[in-house]
């Protein structure tokens, strides 16, 4: 659709939950968190075609790292989060996930119906909610 909301245009009948789009603006990448189709989607505009990236992973949150060449997913474990990183290339993936970051402690992925976290796409800023439980602040930095 136009920047004034005029013209919208669907692009596909059946989709995924879409968080991002690629700097070309070619692609858009989403997931799918729950049902028998969960992981991670593309979706080429050009084509108006979804392709599953990494079927079977479950995670709700998706962004292109701010490298373009990337992309990055959370997957939560009881004790811990593990963010990693997906090299990708004009909708192709190349090789396999990378462990880029991981937080010794976990939280959910919903709270109320909604997303319950955001993490910048260099790891500068992780936000949270923690439904009932005292407010937390972490610095997140590079060892040197």
């Amino acid at each position: 659709m136009n920047a004034d909301g005029s013209h919208p245009e669907e692009v596909l009948e059946k989709g995924c939950y879409v968080v991002d789009a690629s700097r070309d603006g070619k692609y858009f990448i989403g997931t799918l968190f729950n049902g028998k189709e969960v992981g991670i989607y593309q979706i080429s505009i050009a084509d108006r075609q979804i392709v599953a990236l990494l079927p079977g992973v479950v995670t709700f949150m998706v962004r292109f790292a701010s490298d373009g060449k990337s992309f990055l997913y959370p997957v939560v474990s009881h004790n811990e989060v593990t963010i990693y990183r997906q090299a990708w290339s004009d909708g192709k993936i190349l090789g396999k996930p990378q462990i880029a970051l991981k937080l010794p402690f976990a939280f959910g992925s919903f709270y109320q119906g909604g997303n319950a976290y955001d993490i910048a796409r260099d790891f500068s800023t992780i936000v949270y909610a923690r439904p009932g439980g005292q407010a937390d602040f972490y610095l997140m930095s590079r060892e040197r």
